[in-house]
């Protein structure tokens, strides 16, 4: 029997996206807990199988959760990334993507606080570190140059997520200045609805948008996207995002609720999209 598939894999020069909070793995958990890993392991598998996204960036993976993420995709991807304690251990925000379309240029992991070169280094009220991962990708097929950003903001202090907010939106800033032509792309569990004041401080300027409001098509309802367990439910909070800065065009999004016999992968559900980074402008002819 074929799982069942929200987007599955894309050609040229289409890329597909997709963002997910994979949840940590704990343990002494009940036996019969939703939550127990080797209860979604095999789960997590068919929905990443069944995808087989370009470009992946997941969220409080531990470093088993990370290998077995890499196990399940396949040779053909490649990952970066550390844990976000000072020792390098703790919760990834692994970035993953397609060795077959994108190759990595550089890439950088800072933490978000007022140290943000300091490993593990804490600000802003968050009791945890929390970090973001940046890669710069070249598409192999189209020659588009991609920034992605994966990160995961606290879940206690609005302090901590509007600076947050308001430092990636600087780094996304510096780079379309930079480079006007990139293709952006800013993946994360921001752990604030779309109608905060979290998500209007990332997209207040010209440079991002929100896949969900921009694309062409929305597959499927809008699914709350913290679902922790339960059914899938509409019109809840969508505090995981994907959004795209101006050379990005959006042609589908959705919030991928798949449920295995009423079993979750995880306490999140995916935010998938499927992008086309712009040709750059034809030259002026005078």
């Amino acid at each position: 029997m074929t799982d069942p598939v929200l987007i599955g894999p894309v050609d040229a020069p289409d890329v597909h996206v997709m963002t997910y909070n994979v949840r940590r793995r704990f343990r002494n958990l009940r036996p019969g807990s939703p939550d127990r890993w080797d209860r979604r392991k095999p789960l997590l598998r068919r929905v990443l199988r069944a995808e087989q996204p370009t470009l992946l960036g997941v969220q409080e993976a531990l470093a088993d959760q990370v290998d077995f993420v890499a196990e399940v995709l396949g040779q053909h991807y490649s990952w970066v990334g550390h844990g976000r304690d000072a020792t390098g251990g703790g919760e990834y925000a692994a970035v993953f993507y397609d060795t077959r379309r994108l190759t990595l240029r550089s890439w950088s992991q800072l933490a978000l606080s007022a140290t943000p070169g300091t490993r593990g280094s804490r600000s802003w009220g968050n009791y945890v570190p929390r970090a973001v991962v940046s890669v710069d990708l070249e598409d192999t097929v189209t020659g588009r140059r991609l920034v992605a950003y994966n990160t995961h903001f606290d879940h206690i202090s609005q302090r901590s997520r509007l600076a947050s907010a308001a430092m990636i939106s600087d780094l996304v800033d510096a780079v379309h200045s930079a480079d006007p032509r990139a293709g952006i792309v800013v993946m994360g569990d921001i752990n604030a609805d779309a109608d905060s004041v979290v998500h209007r401080r990332l997209t207040a300027g010209a440079t991002l948008r929100d896949t969900w409001d921009a694309a062409a098509e929305r597959l499927g309802p809008q699914w709350r996207t913290y679902s922790n367990y339960g059914r899938p439910r509409t019109g809840g909070r969508r505090i995981d995002v994907i959004l795209v800065g101006p050379r990005v065009d959006v042609l589908r999004a959705g919030i991928n609720a798949t449920r295995f016999d009423g079993a979750a992968a995880s306490d999140h559900e995916p935010v998938q999209a499927v992008l086309r980074l712009a040709p750059p402008p034809a030259p002026h002819r005078a």
